[in-house]
């Protein structure tokens, strides 16, 4: 009777396997038998494609005469630092006594494609393989996983995408850098001083570049315009508010060319004018007491902060000892409820995790990936921020095993006393049609031994993960939002006879209280907060004024019509803000929702559901983007910004191949290796585009003769960098 053989893809999911299926193994030099069964494991890929210098040796030399390199037939080697492991699995694969292969690495394309070429390189035939497909590395589910695994032909469709994929990557990376270095690299290292400058470029680490780039200039050459808004204080016994000045219909401003959007004026004098012609009204129209010359002129004061108050005053009498009074022109009453976010997918966990703990995508995914072996959460390398039906009726189990972790005891208890987590599947945080591979990451409700051998960041981690879990079991949180408009008669003078035409100003304020903590009870700490920077307030727009219970209910109470009394009417100045630099996290999302970028809708929903590069990767390309030195990270703040040499390589892409630094074209791509792993296309359909472009591009560089252009491009960069010297200047090659 034969033996079935288990193959992972690390020693440590091995062990996972060995100790679920309870085989009662003895170590062997690179896999563990028992007298029921075999595993042994790959350590990452133990095979890769084999470099040009093995078809031909003449290719070790770069030269424009040998591009583009397509070959007909792709080899493949083992990898030398990894041969011993391979040499055992292979003799393993082809054991006689093993008649069944259960195929146990990673469940996604990557994973796939570690055991295929494998598989390929040791020649297996004639054995029955099956596919395990597991969320999580728990013993429920790894045995779910043996018990309903499918034959491994039913994933071929995947496999070939994963082949493609390799192939593209191969094709484009070497082709491209080549023909790029070969052309422009003489004129780089020339500029730079260097010996020699390598142009590393890739279908998604260039298109990365772009992002990084583009942003950085447009930051340049952003212009900081001045707006001036207008505020006035008011009093409501004894509370303070400031309302802001809007634009309305019945304002005298209404389509005015004076006006900086709906809230401000682009010149200083027009807000000096509006705070007079209010004061006017208040003195002529009899909306406060005032005796004495009508006459006004403007004083402007210093309020000792950064924005400048403009205060308006009479000749004779001091106004801001007038009271003064302005009528309530509507309220709007309401309740605002804000429900729990979606659950953590790779992306988000890593943007959260910069934002919170200021560490790489790359850091965030070596935590998840221990915490996933560790069995504290499930499969981490997800683009779903939901889950599947099936596990939404086993998500008691979850829930219940938390109950275990004493920080959650408590709301796990909760949960689980009420009736929320039965229905979960009609909620929003329960789809089928928005999971691939895996569902979200969320904790297993188990692992909890290896809890002390945790770091405090791997800590603190998991209980995110947690809280994030937890929240979408509880209600929304809500609000009390009150929205005052309170508003003064104005008048507008018209031509010499100076006739007069009524108006209305308006001003606006508006309150927000929490009266029902629900979700946010379990999030506290995790909350998005604004910077101290402001970096994140939009442009001349003031947040919700946060008032007390009581003093919510006091606003309730006020009718239309009523007088609100007010002190003064100032000026704030305020300018424009430049776009923001991508920090490490979202840096991570605009990769995975990329389609903000693309105007073609098609493109635009495939690579809003794949995104640039996967989740798998993503953390790799700006790691290698930021080793290349095309990229520097702030490791204190994880802001990103381009260097020199990544600035001069972006310009020789945009004059040469400009399509690799835009995401249409990983858009296109990746449909194409979507509609490869669905069967909607083959693989020979798409190699022929991928031949046709590899080679089109590459014959369009070798005719370029636009090394000069480069120049004017290269030294409008360097004057944002430290100084180019004339030395450096005259060695550069056109």
């Amino acid at each position: 009777m034969g033996k079935p053989l288990y193959i992972a893809e690390k020693p440590s999911v091995a062990a996972e396997f060995a100790k679920a299926l309870k085989l009662n193994t003895s170590r062997k030099d690179g896999y563990v038998e028992a007298e029921n069964g075999i595993v042994t494991w790959c350590v990452g890929h133990l095979v890769t494609m084999s470099y040009p210098e093995v078809y031909d040796e003449r290719l070790k030399r770069w030269s424009l005469n040998t591009l583009p390199f397509i070959p007909e037939k792709f080899l493949y080697e083992v990898i030398p630092a990894v041969k011993k492991q391979f040499e055992t699995v292979k003799g393993l694969l082809n054991r006689k006594d093993v008649d069944c292969i259960y195929v146990c690495t990673d469940s996604g394309r990557e994973g796939e494609y570690i055991y295929r070429l494998v598989e390929q390189q040791a020649g297996v035939k004639g054995k029955q393989r099956k596919r395990v497909w597991i969320d999580s590395q728990t013993e429920e589910e790894i045995l779910r996983g043996v018990k309903e695994a499918k034959d491994l032909s039913e994933y071929d469709n995947l496999s070939e995408a994963a082949y493609l994929r390799a192939k593209e990557d191969y094709l484009m990376g070497i082709n491209f850098s080549r023909v790029l270095t070969l052309k422009y690299g003489r004129s780089i290292s020339g500029y730079l001083g260097k010996d020699r400058v390598v142009i590393s470029v890739g279908r998604v680490m260039t298109c990365v570049l772009g992002m990084i780039v583009r942003r950085e200039r447009e930051i340049r050459e952003f212009v900081k315009t001045p707006f001036y808004r207008v505020l006035a204080g008011f009093d409501i016994d004894g509370f303070v508010f400031d309302g802001e000045w809007r634009v309305r219909e019945e304002s005298m401003y209404f389509n005015s060319p004076a006006l900086y959007k709906e809230n401000g004026f682009k010149e200083e004098k027009t807000a000096k004018e509006l705070i007079a012609c209010i004061d006017k009204a208040v003195m002529e129209n009899g909306q406060g007491m005032l005796t004495g010359k009508k006459d006004v002129n403007i004083e402007e004061k210093n309020t000792g902060d950064k924005e400048k108050a403009l205060i308006v005053s009479n000749e004779n009498i001091d106004i801001k000892s007038i009271e003064k009074h302005m009528a309530v022109d509507s309220i709007e009453k309401k309740k605002e409820s804000k429900n729990p976010p979606l659950l953590f997918n790779l992306a988000e966990l890593q943007n959260e995790c910069s934002r919170l703990f200021k560490i790489s995508p790359d850091e965030t995914l070596k935590v998840v990936q221990e915490l996933y072996e560790k069995k504290l959460v499930t499969y981490p390398r997800t683009d779903a921020r939901v889950l599947s039906t099936a596990v939404s009726k086993e998500i008691h189990k979850n829930i219940e095993g938390l109950r275990n972790y004493p920080v959650f005891k408590g709301y796990a208890e909760e949960i689980l006393n009420g009736t929320g987590y039965k229905t979960i599947a009609k909620t929003k945080y329960v789809n089928d049609k928005q999971i691939t591979d895996h569902y979200a990451i969320i904790p297993t409700g188990q692992g909890f031994s290896a809890i002390n051998s945790l770091s405090s960041l791997s800590r603190s981690i998991y209980e995110v993960i947690c809280r994030r879990f937890l929240s979408i079991f509880y209600p929304a949180a809500v609000y009390q939002k009150i929205n005052l408009v309170m508003g003064i008669d104005t008048v507008k003078a018209h031509g010499e006879k100076d006739d007069k035409e009524k108006k209305h100003e308006s001003f606006f304020a508006s309150f927000k209280v929490l009266i029902e903590e629900g979700y946010l009870k379990v999030v506290k700490g995790c909350e998005k907060k604004e910077p101290k920077d402001g970096t994140d307030s939009k442009e001349g727009e003031d947040t919700d004024i946060k008032p007390d219970v009581n003093t919510i209910e006091r606003l309730k109470k006020i009718k239309k019509g009523a007088k609100i009394t007010f002190d003064k009417c100032v000026i704030k100045e305020g300018e424009t803000s430049p776009p923001k630099r991508y920090n490490s996290g979202s840096l991570i999302l605009a990769m995975e929702n990329a389609g903000q970028l693309i105007e073609d809708e098609d493109l635009r929903a495939q690579i809003k559901g794949s995104g640039i590069g996967t989740s798998a990767t993503r953390a790799e390309i700006l790691k290698k983007l930021v080793n290349n030195g095309y990229l520097a990270l702030n490791n204190k703040t994880q802001i990103i910004t381009p260097t020199q040499t990544g600035e001069m390589i972006y310009d020789v892409v945009d004059l040469s191949i400009r399509p690799l630094l835009n995401p249409e074209l990983t858009a296109s791509w990746e449909k194409g290796l979507t509609y490869v792993a669905e069967g909607t296309i083959t693989g020979e359909e798409y190699m022929t585009k991928l031949d046709d472009f590899v080679t089109r591009r590459v014959n369009a560089v070798r005719n370029l003769n636009n090394q000069l252009t480069l120049r004017e491009y290269f030294d409008r960069t360097a004057v944002n960098y430290k100084k180019v010297t004339a030395q450096q200047k005259t060695q550069a090659q056109p």
